[in-house]
C-alpha cells in the first residue's frame, strides 16, 4: 500500500503518504474555481462521503484546499490565515513564510498534509517540503485523484470552451470514476 501512494503522489520522492482526497483547481478565463471530493477513509474503510476539504478564508479572498489529515489541515489552513493577516493579504509572501516554518518547526515538520491556496492571481502548492510551487498552465491536482483530474482538466482546457466551474466539475466527475478513493460529492468554491 504504501508503494502505491508514493508512487501516486504529485510530489515524487516525497515521503508524504496519504490519500482519500481529490482536490483541484483550475484557473480559466479570469476565474478560479477549485474542488474537493467529499470522501473520508480510514485506511480501507469510507467513514463519510460529504466532509468539506475545500473552503474560504482570509474574509473569503482566498480558497484552501486540503489533502491529508483533516485535524494538520485545519491547523495549516489557520496558520496560514494567520500569515495572510501578518502580510496583509499577500499570498506570496504568506505562502513562502508558512512553508518555511512547516520544514524547520519541530511540531509541523510532523503534519501530513498538502495544500492549495488560490487568490485571484495567484495560485500555490504548498507542502512540508518547503514547497510553494505555481503550476505554469494554472491547473493543479492533489491528492489521491489528482493526477488523473489534473489531467483530465488540462485535457478540457485545451479542447472545451467550457468555464473554470464547468472544468472542475467535469474533471472530478472523471477522477471519482478512476480513484477509489475519490467519491463525487464535490465541493467547489470560486474567485
Amino acid at each position: 500500500m504504501t508503494r502505491h501512494i508514493q508512487e501516486n503522489n504529485l510530489l515524487s520522492g516525497s515521503d508524504m503518504t496519504f490519500h482519500g482526497t481529490t482536490i483541484l483547481a483550475v484557473r480559466h478565463k479570469d476565474k478560479v474555481a477549485v474542488a474537493g471530493d467529499g470522501q473520508v477513509t480510514l485506511n480501507n474503510t469510507i467513514i463519510k462521503h460529504h466532509a468539506k476539504k475545500v473552503r474560504r478564508i482570509y474574509n473569503d479572498k482566498i480558497i484552501v484546499g486540503f489533502a491529508g489529515a483533516s485535524a494538520d489541515s485545519m491547523n495549516l489552513s489557520e496558520r496560514l490565515e494567520a500569515k495572510l493577516e501578518r502580510y496583509n493579504g499577500n499570498l506570496t509572501r504568506s505562502a513562502v513564510e508558512l512553508a518555511r516554518d512547516w520544514r524547520t518547526d519541530k511540531y509541523l515538520r510532523r503534519l501530513e498534509a498538502i495544500m492549495i491556496a488560490i487568490d485571484e492571481s495567484k495560485m500555490f502548492l504548498i507542502s512540508g517540503n518547503g514547497d510553494v510551487i505555481e503550476p505554469d498552465r494554472g491547473v493543479i491536482g492533489i491528492g489521491s485523484g489528482g493526477v488523473v483530474a489534473q489531467a483530465a482538466a488540462t485535457a478540457l482546457l485545451d479542447n472545451t470552451d467550457l468555464d473554470a466551474k464547468s472544468i472542475v466539475e467535469k474533471a472530478m466527475e472523471i477522477a471519482s470514476s478512476i480513484c477509489t478513493f475519490t467519491n463525487d460529492t464535490i465541493t467547489i468554491e470560486e474567485l
